[in-house]
């Protein structure tokens, strides 16, 4: 009996000794346990802010996403909902799979979206088995949305997930796995005013891992939105105007430096990138040869061609090397050393002053004139002009182009410079590099009277509540290194290639305003060939010269404009190049003026025609002594040939 008794005693004694342990030694650790498998704390993504265009125009929207999300714990065993996950789902288990195991270990109430942006069939799909999917549920969120779709993909950008590189970069600081951050563009430069605060709420959750109930909130607040300097009107314009062609608009309001329009062609849908890419688009995009993700607006650098000229005739100018009366002769070459370099025109322009130089594109007197100066002092003016830099308008991936010096070279060939080789830069040939941008920004500083101003693109940042946070204003950022009245004569130059029958541009003038521009026919590849060059004759686009275009126009009355367009392989500046550069203008100034509405038809009955004067008309003979062919150039651009001579 009494060793019944002892042995009654022992098993109470170590079941209190038990008890005690659980209830108090380990009792607040299965307390929070407890609490962890039917309270659990949920962030809240607040929504993105807006984008709008100057006028108002959404550019940049959010809608609702539903998503298939899975919280491991809740699932238990994981591998028992796998293959229904798979087959409700659509998605790989091979790769799914190994994925979710390691999180039911090591993070097991943290959920895991398994399909974002569901359509509705699928959505009915798991509700119907919603009991066979144990720990499965649909979320709600924001998701970024991109109306005009490609029209602003360059500008605005993408968003995406941020990567676990990312979030190293203290830039993304706060950010967790399954946030969505811009990746390019605006929505890059702007993310910690558009993505707003997080929020959070504690709620109670049955054994399925289902909302029961919500405890307490702490709403998300949402992002600031951006109104941009851009006219929607105007992009889409650029848009069409570009169809079809390769490389890049870019409008400025010369006063301020605002963007008006920046397009960059081909383009893609920035929307293919907010809910996860196929691998299939994302090999179309990537692999794609035009390659539509690169910004060609401010990424692509390409030989300014003879819109170069007008940094040429700066420094000519200011340097006193020519004076605005004094002419160069012109026969149609120049010979220096044992070659002759060849001017756009093979009969030559005779005598020429600086404004006609212009006007006509003479090249032989750039010639003079660049040898006369040298390539040092010619970068000197370059640089001041805004070459060779990033813009500042803060976008990544901003290309700073090439202006090329003497010590510039022997860092780079460990040769010297040769003289001849300032003669192609004079032109806009040789070593030169430049953006539209960069084009842009010099063109709108001439039409200024000589102020650089730094490239805006956003206007202001509003609050939720339409309070404005933040005004930007404009940026000075240098001036051209001219007196007024040696830009004065650039000026008239500049007229008379729109407006002069001598122009190179002529045949795309329109009566109503007048337009002040440069064309330029930016040199690709070079061989020789029965006294021709193989991007003169060719019928493959690949080897055809690039297309340039600068043009301003400030109407008493109206707001001006400035613009730069590229077209990659599209020949001749004032064919191709010129009457996109005049639409773009001719829409901006009726959009600025609507009883000014005739303008946006002048374009139809005063398009470009082979035959007439200028640079679509003579024919092209500036090939004339053979030299060593350059490689086929990349939308980059390579060197001209020596002696090639540039055209208009």
């Amino acid at each position: 009996m009494p060793g019944v008794l002892l042995a009654v005693l022992a098993g109470f004694s170590i079941l209190f000794v038990r008890l005690y342990q659980l209830q108090v030694i380990e009792g607040r650790e299965y307390a929070r346990l407890s609490e962890n498998n039917c309270i659990r704390v949920q962030r809240v993504v607040p929504a993105r802010g807006l984008i709008l265009d100057r006028n108002g125009t959404v550019l940049a929207d959010n809608r609702p996403s539903f998503d298939v999300v899975l919280t491991p714990h809740d699932a238990r065993p994981v591998a028992r909902v796998l293959p229904l996950i798979a087959q409700y789902l659509d998605i790989p288990l091979d790769t799914w799979g190994p994925r979710l195991l390691k999180a039911e270990k090591e993070a097991p109430y943290t959920p895991i979206v398994l399909k974002s942006d569901v359509d509705r069939d699928r959505l009915a799909v798991v509700a119907a088995n919603a009991l066979r999917l144990p720990g499965v549920t649909i979320a709600t969120r924001s998701q970024r949305y991109f109306p005009f779709g490609p029209t602003f993909a360059h500008l605005l950008g993408y968003v995406a997930e941020v990567t676990e590189d990312e979030l190293k970069d203290s830039a993304n600081s706060g950010k967790e796995l399954g946030d969505v951050v811009g990746k390019t563009g605006v929505e890059r430069l702007f993310e910690p005013q558009l993505a707003g605060g997080r929020g959070g709420r504690q709620v109670e959750v049955d054994a399925r891992g289902r909302v029961v109930s919500v405890m307490r909130m702490v709403p998300a607040a949402p992002g600031d939105n951006l109104v941009l300097t851009v006219d929607a009107r105007l992009q889409e314009k650029a848009r069409l105007l570009m169809a079809g062609e390769t490389g890049a608009v870019a409008a400025l309001d010369p006063y301020s430096g605002r963007v008006l329009a920046l397009y960059s062609s081909p383009s893609f849908d920035p929307n293919l990138f907010v809910s996860g890419m196929s691998r299939k688009d994302w090999t179309s995009l990537s692999r794609n040869p035009q390659r539509p993700l690169q910004n060609r607006a401010i990424a692509g650098v390409y030989p300014p061609g003879s819109t170069y000229k007008i940094v040429t005739l700066m420094a000519a100018l200011s340097e006193g090397v020519v004076t605005p009366e004094s002419t160069l002769y012109c026969p149609g070459f120049y010979s220096y050393g044992n070659r002759d370099f060849w001017c756009w025109r093979r009969g030559g322009h005779g005598a020429v002053d600086a404004q006609e130089a212009l006007t006509q594109s003479c090249d032989v007197y750039c010639y003079k004139a660049g040898e006369m100066l040298g390539v040092d002092r010619l970068a000197y003016y370059a640089r001041a002009s805004g070459l060779g830099a990033v813009t500042g308008l803060g976008m990544e991936g901003e290309a700073r182009g090439l202006v090329p010096t003497m010590a510039w070279k022997k860092t780079r060939t460990g040769r010297p410079w040769a003289k001849g080789e300032t003669l192609s830069v004079a032109i806009g040939q040789g070593y030169n590099l430049v953006t539209p941008l960069q084009m842009a920004v010099l063109t709108a500083a001439v039409a200024n009277g000589g102020i650089r101003y730094r490239p805006q693109v956003v206007e202001r940042v509003e609050r939720p509540d339409h309070t404005v946070s933040r005004r930007f204003s404009r940026e000075p950022a240098g001036r051209l290194p001219i007196s007024p009245a040696f830009l004065d004569v650039i000026r008239r130059g500049l007229w008379g290639v729109m407006n002069s029958p001598n122009g190179t541009a002529f045949t795309t003038r329109t009566a109503r305003y007048e337009i002040y521009g440069k064309t330029g026919t930016a040199q690709v590849v070079g061989r020789r060939g029965q006294d021709r060059f193989l991007n003169q004759t060719s019928s493959l686009k690949e080897f055809q010269d690039h297309a340039w275009f600068v043009a301003y126009c400030t109407p008493e009355g109206l707001p001006g404009i400035a613009v730069a367009v590229l077209v990659e392989h599209g020949g001749h500046g004032g064919v191709t190049a010129a009457p996109v550069a005049r639409d773009l203008i001719l829409e901006y100034l009726r959009l600025s003026q609507p009883q000014a509405g005739q303008a946006a038809g002048e374009a139809a009955g005063m398009t470009a025609t082979a035959g007439a004067s200028g640079e679509g008309a003579s024919p092209v003979t500036a090939a004339g002594e053979a030299f060593p062919a350059t490689a086929a150039a990349s939308p980059a651009g390579t060197t001209a040939a020596p002696g090639q001579g540039g055209r208009p």
